[in-house]
Parts: structure tokens; sequence; C-alpha cells
């Protein structure tokens, strides 16, 4: 499978084209259809196994049928995929419960029918007269219908001339399942009273009473929860899409003729004037025409600080009003909005981030074949000696039997399912073996600021006054003048005055003064709290001390808001986003496992350079005022140095960017998109569950690898033994159960990995 960031085209290239490719079991079967497209002339293809889906730039002698009708050739369906829509009502990462999932229904009728099989096969006190007949009416539907999925595959690359790991599977269960048809019917394994014992000794046992039936249906089972562990995690593939559409508004009160119409949003056209009142969605893209208010933009653009909006100003599209009533124009609308060209980048990022092949993949393109052969040359070498059939088809069957991947069937699911398991108990989400392999290369993080390095909420960090002046007093009158307002810097000064005072007094003659700020009468005191000019233009000057605070403040990125009663200038009170207390750590905690901590926020760069240097990220690395689209790009740029790059962020704006990067963590109080964009999902919101992650992927890929190369040496150790006679198809199935055990043990070790 193709890793490209993209397609280059050469000048021939006039066209591009995304195909939805059906029918892909493995990572070779994107390797082979891809290989296919790139022969056509004047066609360049990339194939990516984990979406599905096929990047294509064709010249202008080959057309999209012609593209479809080669892939359908090689032995898989294509066809153009259809517009993502949103969802009629939320939409989870998982199917429905509703929902029918064939795959599972397999694997459980399966596994059912298959435990009593395994039991009685290897238990001979559980064997009783004919036991052998209900085994063999047990392995049959699972070989034929739970195995049908490999067969099938294993015919299909047969007609094409290839094999994969459907084609050993699907050999070494008809193998067994032929020998233990054959041993019933024509050797003596069909006696009534026959015991299957199971020995270690080397030619101890008649070939003719020996049955596999076990084996065909357990080597059928593992494979199965295999594939359905893949499939269930590639069906979140989508759904960082979908939370992007469904981020935005659903319906919209349009000014008609004086008055106010409900529509949906889809029947916006630009140029109509839309109302939108406190606490609601912008609809989409346009100018304010009416009112002033504060625009909470936090969860499009990263801004912690709402950006106060009058007549004549931009506003986009899903951002809220958290002030007055706005009436906008829509000056965008549809798929030219903001949000919906962020969904169009996130889905550019997921389709060109290849996944890592399996690693058992890879092998088997060497492996399968060889061991094919191996077995095909076990039984003519062995009848060309003089051996009868029985001797020959044994040698060959154990050949079959040891290399079939039991084995590798468990050695990815069962390490992902206890890191997987152990890493949910520390508020660790990995969503599936493809993300892994790339936690081993990054050395570059990338911490989005709000709301992942900081708390992503506005609060009071500083109280300054006057001389005569407490703090108690400046906090009581703005808190209670500030409550009446629901300006979102009004109500973490207001929020922080009833901590820290209790019950606060009431407010008359409020007002709400555009842009400035607010004034109003508190126990008789004449308040006004807002920009220094508001209390300016009433000549209630800052002292210096004041204003020398004031200047720090904003010198640090912080919002200082000025407080004056009684004709007089008494208070700054410093408002701003803060560092949570747990980030510092975190970042010494990434630089300890070799990664370069980089800042990346669209906030300002005194706000972003302060609190890099509060958690220790160096200054050269802070990337400031950075706007969504530029957040992919710097992520492409640091890939462009050849850097391997993992980006940590929770807002829709980090979405495309977390998908473009190598490795994406998701923080779970976040949003769907960043969330479902990501790799990782960070529950607990704590930026050292970050390096908690990394280090559970390292070690969870660690163990996969070392499943990996147990199941192989087991196997590949005993085929000589198998072709030369010496390992019977019996111990070649106790070695086989071997591997697994150890397989399995090896996983269980992840359970005791503790976080940092």
């Amino acid at each position: 499978m193709s890793t490209t960031q993209g397609i280059e085209p050469t000048a021939a290239v006039t066209e591009r084209v995304e195909l939805s490719i059906g029918g892909m079991t493995c990572a070779s079967c994107a390797a082979r259809i891809e290989k296919k497209l790139n022969r056509m002339d004047g066609v360049e293809a990339t194939v990516n196994y984990a979406t599905e889906r096929a990047r294509v730039a064709f010249g202008s002698g080959v057309s999209v049928a012609d593209l479809i009708a080669t892939v359908e050739r090689t032995g898989y369906t294509a066809e153009l995929p259809a517009p993502p829509e949103p969802p009629a009502q939320p939409a989870g990462p998982e199917q429905p419960a509703t929902e029918p999932d064939p795959q599972r229904e397999r694997l459980l009728i399966s596994a059912v029918l298959t435990v009593p099989v395994v039991l009685l096969s290897m238990v001979p006190a559980l064997q009783f007269d004919n036991w052998q007949w209900l085994a063999f009416a047990l392995t049959g539907p699972v070989v034929v219908h739970g195995g049908l999925p490999f067969h099938r595959a294993a015919w299909t690359n047969l007609k094409h001339g290839a094999a994969t790991m459907d084609t050993l599977v699907s050999l070494g269960t008809l193998a067994a399942f032929g020998w233990s048809v054959w041993a019933l019917f024509l050797g003596h394994a069909g006696m009534p009273g026959m015991r299957h014992g199971f020995t270690l000794a080397v030619g101890g046992t008649d070939a003719s009473s020996t049955l596999y039936l076990e084996t065909a249906a357990a080597v059928t089972v593992l494979i199965l929860l295999g594939r359905w562990l893949e499939a269930r995690s590639k069906r979140r593939a989508g759904a960082a899409l979908h939370a992007l559409l469904d981020l935005g508004a659903k319906d919209v009160s349009v000014l008609q003729d004086g008055r106010e119409v409900r529509l949906p949003v889809s029947r916006l056209t630009v140029g109509a004037r839309f109302v939108v009142r406190p606490g609601e969605k912008i609809a989409t893209d346009g100018t304010v025409v009416e009112g002033t208010s504060a625009v909470d933009a936090s969860m499009l653009t990263g801004e912690s600080v709402p950006v106060e909006v009058a007549p004549g100003d931009p506003v986009t599209g899903a951002t809220v009003n958290a002030g007055g009533r706005l009436v906008v124009e829509a000056t965008r609308v549809g798929a030219d909005t903001r949000l919906a060209r962020m969904a169009k980048l996130v889905e550019e990022a997921q389709n060109g981030k290849a996944a890592a092949q399996r690693l058992a993949d890879r092998i088997s393109a060497v492996f399968v074949p060889v061991v094919i052969l191996i077995a095909l040359g076990t039984l003519v070498g062995w009848l060309l000696a003089g051996s009868g059939p029985t001797g020959a088809f044994t040698a060959a069957v154990a050949v079959l039997i040891i290399a079939c991947p039991c084995a590798l069937g468990l050695a990815t699911p069962t390490a992902l399912m206890v890191g997987t398991g152990r890493g949910a108990q520390l508020g660790i989400l990995i969503k599936g073996p493809e993300v892994l392999e790339t936690t081993r290369r990054v050395d570059t993080i990338v911490l989005d600021k709000t709301g992942t390095v900081t708390t992503g909420r506005m609060a009071l960090v500083a109280v300054h006054t006057a001389e005569g002046t407490t703090e108690q007093e400046a906090l009581r009158l703005a808190g209670a003048l500030e409550h009446a307002s629901e300006h979102p810097i009004a109500a973490a000064v207001a929020g922080a005055a009833a901590d820290r005072l209790g019950a606060l007094p009431a407010v008359t003659d409020f007002e709400n003064i555009p842009g400035r700020g607010v004034r109003g009468v508190v126990d008789g005191h004449t308040v006004l709290a807002g920009h220094e000019a508001l209390l300016a233009d009433r000549a209630q000057h800052l002292p210096p001390a004041l204003a020398e605070a004031k200047r720090r403040a904003e010198a640090a990125g912080r919002t200082a808001v000025a407080v004056g009663w009684d004709g007089a200038a008494r208070a700054v009170l410093e408002v701003s986003d803060t560092v949570k207390p747990t980030s510092a750590r975190a970042v010494a905690e990434l630089r300890a496992l070799g990664l370069r901590p980089v800042l990346l926020t669209g906030d300002n760069r005194a706000v972003a350079e302060s609190v890099a240097a509060e958690v220790g990220i160096a200054p050269e690395d802070v990337l400031a005022e950075v706007l969504p689209e530029q957040k992919v790009a710097a992520v492409k740029r640091l890939q462009a140095e050849g850097r391997s790059v993992a980006m940590v962020g929770d807002g829709v704006n980090d979405a495309a960017a977390l998908a473009q990067a190598d490795l994406g963590l998701a923080m779970g109080t976040g949003t769907d998109a960043a969330i479902e964009a990501g790799d990782l999902t960070l529950v607990r919101g704590d930026l050292r569950s970050a390096a908690d992650a990394i280090r559970l992927s390292r070690r969870t890929l660690a163990t996969i690898k070392g499943n990996l190369f147990w199941a192989f040496a087991y196997n590949v150790a005993a085929i000589p033994l198998a072709a030369a006679g010496l390992l019977n198809p019996v111990v070649a199935g106790a070695t086989m159960a071997f591997s697994s055990v150890f397989v399995v043990t090896n996983s269980l070790r992840l359970r005791s990995f503790d976080a940092g």
C-alpha cells in the first residue's frame, strides 16, 4: 500500500477521481489494485486499504469507466463514492444496535459450534460413543459457512494468480477438514467407540484414525475474530466528516417581508438575511448587518476569547452567538462555507494517509506460496520415494497444519484487546492496530493550545486594585455588575466573585454599552466595567499602577477589564484561558519519550508564548495565529522536513490536522469531529495521558511484533520436520496450539502496564 501524501501527476494528467473499492481483505489486495491501475497509460493511483478508497489521476485517453473495469478485472468492485451527507440525527461511531452485523453473526455462530468440537477432540474423558460424528456435524457449518469469506477470497486470488493469508487459511482448514472426512468415511475414525488420543509421539498414531476437526474449526474462528476486530475499527473511518457536517445549524430564521420564517439551512441562498439570537449557532458564513455581540468561535478557530462583532464584520457558520441579537446576510452557502471546506480537508487528509500494512500480510507475500510449494513438494517427494499415499498425504497435511496461521490469528487481536482494555482503564482509547506502528516512529508532537494545554475556559487570574480599595470590594461590585451580562468574560468575573464571596448584591439600571462594556448601580454605587476607554470617556483614568498592571496583562496575552465606581478607576481584573495544572509535567514526559513538543494555536503570539513558557516549550517551537487550513500546512511542513508528526487537539479546527498527522491524539473532552479524526482518544482530557498513550501503544506494538515472530518461528522451525516425515499432524496441531498459548500469555503481560 502506498504511503503518499498525495499524487504528483505528470503533465499528461488532466483529471482526478476518487473511487470506493470493495472486496479488499488485506493490505496486499490494495497493493495489487494499485499495481494494476498504475500499469494503465497515463494513470497514477494510490489505494488506501484503511479507508477503502483509490485516488486516481489520469489523462484524457482514460475514462472513469476504464478505471472501474480494471479494478473489477482484478477481482474487486469499484464505484464513485456518494457525497457525505449530515446525519438526520446524531450518529455515533459504531453502527446502531438494531443494525445487523453479518460478520459478527458469522463469528458468534462459528464460535458456539467450535467450542464443543475442541473440547470433544482434545479431552478424551469427554468422548462418548460416536462423538466424532457429532464433532463432524458441528465442524461442517463452521468450515463451509464461517470460512466462506476466506474460501471466496482464496478462489478470487487463485483466478488472478495471487496468494494471500486467505489462501493459506482456506487451504489449511479445507485440508484438515478433508482429511477428517476421509478418515471418517474411508478410514477407521468413524468406528463406534473410537477415542481420539492426544500424543506428541512421532508416527505413533494411525493416520487413518486421526481427525483434525478441531484444527479446521478453531483456525476459522480465530481468523474470523481478527477480521471482525479490524472491521469494527474501520467502520469509524468516515465518522469525522459526519461530525463536522453535523456541527452546523440545522435550521435558520430567515427575514422575509419583515417577518421571520424558520427554514432548513439547505434552503439558504446568498444574500438572504437571517436572525441569530443569543446562544444560537450562526447558520452560514455571512456579514453582520444589524446588532452587536460577542461570537464564540473557539470550536472552529481555536480562539479562546470571544470576538466582538458589529455591523460590517464577517461571521462564520457553526460559531455561536454569545451576546445580543444579530441580523446576518449570507455570503457563502453549502460547499463554499468554511465548515464545508474544513470537512473537505479532513476527507483529503484521511484518504491520503496510508495505514501501516499488517506484518503478517507483508510476510505472507513470500510465506504463503512457499508453504504451498513445500506441501506439494512433500506430497510428490514421498510418493516418488515409494511411500504409500497415506504417509505422503500425512506429511503434506502436517506441513499445511504447522504453517496454518492459528497463532497469527491471535497475535494481533489478543495483544490489541489486552492493550486497549488496559488503555480504557487509564482513559486511553486506541482505535485499531493500524495506528500502532506510527507511535514507534514519531519524533515531533504538535500540541493545540486551547482545550489541550489550557482549560479552554475563561477564568479570573488576578485582581489589581488602586490605593484604598480592597480586592474583596472590587470583586463584589464588579462581580455583581458582570453577573447581569451574558458575555463569557463577564461570566468568568461573576463566577469567580460568587465562588470567593458567595451571594452577590442585585444590580439596577443595568446597561450594555456595545463594544465597550457594562454599567449599572450596585449598592448605591454607579459601577463601570470593560475597556479602559469606557472609563476614560467618563473621566475615570487609570492611575499609573493600574495602567502598568493592564499593560503587563495584555503583554502576556490576557484580557484586562477596567473597573471604576463613584467617579474613579479602582481596579483592573485579569481574565485568561488558564493552563491546566498537569500540562507542564506532561510536556516533560513527552520530551522524555524523545519527542519535540511544538505549540500550535489560533491565538495571538503573546498568548501563545506566555503559555509555552509556563509549560516548558521553547519560543522557536511556538506557531501562533494559525488558521485551520494553516494548521494542516504546518503539519505537512514538519513532515516534509522528514519528521514523523503526532498531533494532540480537541477542536473542530484541529480535525483536519489530526487526520493529516502521522498520529492523531484527540482529547476526549473536545469535539466529536476531533475525536473521530484522531487515531487515539484521551478520555480524561489530561495531556499527561498523551505520553501514557504513546508508551502503551509502543508497548502493544512490541507485543504484537513479538507474537508474530514467535508464531512464525514455531511454524517455520517445524516445517522441515513435517516435510521430512518426523512430525505427524497430531504433533503439528500440538505445536500450533502451544504457539497460540504462548501468544496469549505474552499478550496478557500488557495488563501490568502502569501510567507514568
